[in-house]
């Protein structure tokens, strides 16, 4: 019985997201269902009406997918494990230095960043409020409009190219974006139109990619749990 109730609330909820959609949103979703881990599908002449009716219907059937929207041009990346073990770690990471720091940190995960008047929008793989933070405790939907961006967001190029993107943030006017390859660490900060390479970040003073670097290689290794309470114990 429990089993055939599951069954029809699945069916009923399915059907309540195809409803939803629009035609062309729903052709959308039905070639995300088929992309395979690691892969990116591109989407051409999207309007910002069916972007945003995408990215909802996305969050709503649950599909963890990074989409990017440049004047009409849908980005759609289906991240690999490897990549989502990564974001979490680093996450772990970052609030335990913003905890050392003794400082106000909001991490607002993989939130869909965007402005209608831009024609442009994101989603970094985490992101973080730290001088901001107090600007938007309480606030259910940040709105870019009248909100700040966040003061870090992170890109995990594992899968995908974030350099490619650096113009939509900086369009969004995020003060720093951090990239990991797998390998390397780097910050970048924003300076007029573009960004560059800064040895350690400015929302979370003293704080260098090497850093973050070196744990995630011990994390390879040892483990989270190891790798956390070691990267800890170096800032003591």
């Amino acid at each position: 019985m429990e089993s055939g109730l599951l069954k029809l609330d699945c069916r009923a909820l399915c059907g309540l997201i195809m409803a939803s959609m629009s035609t062309s949103t729903q052709e959308y979703m039905e070639a995300i269902e088929h992309l395979p881990r690691g892969a990116t599908l591109i989407l051409q002449k999207v309007s910002w009406d069916d972007y945003e009716a995408l990215t909802y219907d996305l969050m709503i059937a649950g599909r963890h997918a990074r989409v990017s929207y440049d004047h009409g041009r849908v980005e759609i990346v289906s991240p690999l494990n490897e990549h989502e073990s990564y974001c979490r770690f680093i996450d772990a990471l970052v609030r335990a230095y913003a905890e050392h720091l003794n400082v106000k940190l909001e991490a607002v995960g993989q939130t869909t960043w965007r402005r209608r008047v831009l024609q442009q929008g994101l989603e970094p793989d985490c992101c973080y409020y730290v001088t901001s933070a107090d600007r938007i405790i309480g606030i259910k939907r940040i709105d870019l409009d009248v909100d700040p961006p966040p003061d870090i967001a992170v890109a995990i190029d594992i899968t995908k190219d974030s350099l490619s993107k650096f113009h939509i943030y900086a369009a969004l006017k995020v003060p720093e974006v951090w990239r990991y390859d797998g390998k390397t660490f780097q910050f970048y900060q924003l300076a007029g139109a573009s960004y560059h390479k800064t040895a350690e970040s400015s929302a979370l003073p003293d704080l260098k990619p090497q850093m973050l670097a070196a744990a995630l290689d011990e994390s390879k290794v040892v483990g989270q749990t190891d790798a956390l309470a070691a990267f800890r114990k170096s800032l003591a």
